[in-house]
């Protein structure tokens, strides 16, 4: 087998796009370039500076920091230097978080930016193994913090002693050498280290190329946390090898800054493509939707008039433009030129695409995307497989809505029954893979490991089928399966998409059955939607409970047999009781993990007394006086 880690990718790139862009970011007033030769430069002075400090190779160095040049020529110069990356997420805020994570990977040195910085404080005397914390920016430092500047410097001298005998390092790591350890976000239990080695990175940045290309011109700007392995593969080590550009966002004093900062900083950068995930496109969509509805009554008709048209003749994208649906053609032209490309100068006016990770996304919001000219390219993948498992890509025959796309080559992938048997195309069952992208291992735990790789193959958890023209079909987590009281299954993720996607008064929905009569749903409805939507129907006073609870009654309804959606999901499994709240899923409160997901056993542990309450006579009613409260508290 050849050898190919990140460092020989890394170097084939240099040499082949040296003075070109590779970086950029913006600290002051406008983004600056780094090119491809001066970020091999900061990275060896990096990665030297951590030898001087003593870093041996296989030794793990973590990395806590907003996206940023640092971040990334950091976990370039540590991979020089031989030491495994430990990225970890800016969302770990508590400090048991953070302590398991420095704990369970031995780690001996960080890389942190200032805004992190009071974190590792907190805990470092708790840490006897951390022996450097390297510190981004400019900030003071006390006893035991060293700048990156001066690591840097330490760098620049050591290369002057030393520089063949450090490059041999770099030059001497293996294909199954570890890279990083990525700890998932844990929606089901605590956070497992996923071990994933140079050749799982550099073959996966292969086999995603089987499918999507990205030419050398091309910029992306990173909004995705850095630390997750989506945005390492496709945000900047596909980059890498396609010699394109990276740009990330400008990191503002607080959270909520940095946020504010994306939409100024898309327009700026004018990136050809960007990765998301589901709750970011749907922020995107709402955004969009405001924009054109604050524009007035005839302008919001000639867009959902726009819209209709382009849905008809878009269809699934895979029959775009199919049968008489041609003559459709010039009048879609007529409103991507008086309508939709004015929405696409939000992006920049030069996106092509979206590239987005998390296995589902709404048919509906795929649609939308599509439809004002910057399609959304459903991906599949998860943080064992380095992630990327198949994906829809811009080529015509590649894409169709509501699918994870095709396969990415090579990689082998069947579907499984229950018994562990192979099924035919068509039929569902468990994904499980085996190729050159699945992880080494789960870091000091091989009960996990042994459960989860079998004969080489990945077993994901996840259920989908294939069909005969080989598109991806993903249905969600064996874990969060609703079952009924006779031991049926059901995958309740495609409906709550579909749920939250189509109803403006829905924001959140979680669909509970745990061997229950009935189905029920924990629903965090859209306050401004509804207090938009009563004001117009002149509702006041105690009544605007009342008709809030029947408005959203009426949403679930059209899911049911004769509804406008009736034939999209089984009746059996409809939500017949609802527990209608007045708390959002957040981070904050702990339903929702660092990379946006909701956590589903968190929250029906959290409102577990709602779920109860569902299933008495009373709490299936859908005025019940709990729904009524929650409603009082939102639209009164």
């Amino acid at each position: 087998m050849k050898k190919k880690t990140i460092i020989d990718l890394f170097e084939t790139s240099v040499a082949e796009y040296g003075p070109k862009t590779f970086l950029l970011e913006k600290k002051k007033d406008k983004f600056e370039s780094t090119t491809y030769a001066e970020t091999k430069r900061i990275a060896l002075a990096t990665g030297a500076g951590l030898a001087a400090l003593g870093i041996k190779p296989k030794q793990t160095v973590s990395i806590l920091a907003e996206g940023c040049n640092d971040w990334i020529t950091s976990e370039l110069g540590l991979l020089y230097a031989g030491a495994i990356s430990v990225p970890l997420s800016i969302k770990l805020e508590e400090a048991n978080d953070l302590l398991f994570r420095l704990r369970h990977a031995d780690v001996c040195a960080i890389f942190v930016s200032r805004n992190q910085l009071p974190k590792i404080r907190k805990i470092r005397e708790q840490l006897p193994l951390l022996k450097h914390v390297i510190v981004f920016g400019d900030t003071k430092l006390e006893d035991g913090e060293t700048s990156l500047a001066d690591v840097m410097a330490m760098g620049e001298k050591y290369l002057s002693e030393h520089r063949d005998e450090f490059l041999a390092i770099g030059r001497n790591i293996r294909n199954d050498d570890y890279a990083t350890i990525t700890y998932t976000s844990g929606t089901t239990a605590d956070p497992k280290g996923v071990v994933l080695t140079h050749r799982n990175y550099t073959a996966n940045v292969e086999q995603s190329l089987s499918r999507i290309s990205i030419p050398s011109s091309y910029r992306t700007l990173i909004i995705l946390p850095l630390d997750h392995c989506f945005a390492h593969v496709v945000g900047f080590y596909i980059m890498i090898a396609c010699g394109a550009s990276v740009a990330t966002v400008q990191v503002g004093a607080t959270p909520m800054e940095t946020l504010k900062n994306i939409p100024v900083n898309i327009r700026e950068v004018k990136p050809h493509f960007l990765l998301s995930v589901p709750a970011l496109a749907k922020n995107f969509r709402k955004n969009i939707e405001s924009s054109i509805r604050a524009k007035g009554k005839s302008t919001e008709r000639l867009f959902n008039f726009a819209m209709k048209v382009a849905y008809e003749y878009n269809q699934d994208g895979y029959h775009k433009g199919r049968g008489w649906r041609f003559i459709l053609k010039p009048l879609v032209a007529l409103f991507d030129r008086i309508l939709f490309r004015k929405v696409r100068e939000a992006f920049g006016g030069e996106m092509k695409f979206f590239v987005g990770g998390g296995a589902l996304l709404d048919a509906e919001l795929q649609r939308f995307f599509y439809a004002i000219g910057i399609p959304m390219f459903q991906g599949y993948g998860l943080s064992e497989a380095t992630p990327v498992i198949s994906t829809n890509s811009p080529h015509y025959h590649w894409h169709r809505f509501g699918s994870s796309g095709k396969i990415i080559i090579p990689l082998e992938l069947k579907i499984l029954d229950e018994e562990g048997h192979e099924v035919p195309n068509g039929q569902k069952g468990e994904i499980v893979i085996k190729g050159e992208n699945v992880m080494a291992g789960y870091w000091k735990n091989p009960e996990s490991t042994a459960d989860t790789i079998r004969d080489g193959w990945l077993h994901t958890g996840d259920m989908g089928y294939v069909t005969d023209d080989e598109f991806l079909y993903v249905l969600g987590r064996f874990k969060s399966l609703l079952i009924a009281s006779d031991g049926e299954k059901y995958s309740p993720e495609g409906m709550e998409e579909a749920i939250v996607d189509k109803s403006p008064y829905i924001d959140q929905i979680i669909i509970y059955n745990n061997q229950s009569p009935y189905t029920g749903a924990i629903v965090v409805p859209n306050r401004d939607a509804l207090r938009r939507e009563l004001d117009g129907r002149g509702v006041s006073g105690d009544g605007r409970a009342t008709v809030a609870a029947e408005i959203i009654g009426d949403e679930i309804a059209k899911y049911k047999s004769g509804g406008e959606y009736g034939d999209e999901f089984p009746d059996r499994w409809l939500p017949a009781a609802l527990a209608i709240v007045d708390e959002a899923f957040t981070e904050q409160n702990g339903l929702v993990n660092s990379t946006m997901k909701i956590v589903r056993g968190k929250v029906e542990t959290y409102f577990k007394d709602r779920i109860d309450y569902m299933y008495t006579p009373e709490g299936k009613t859908l005025k019940n006086p709990k729904n009524l409260a929650s409603l009082k508290k939102l639209v009164l």
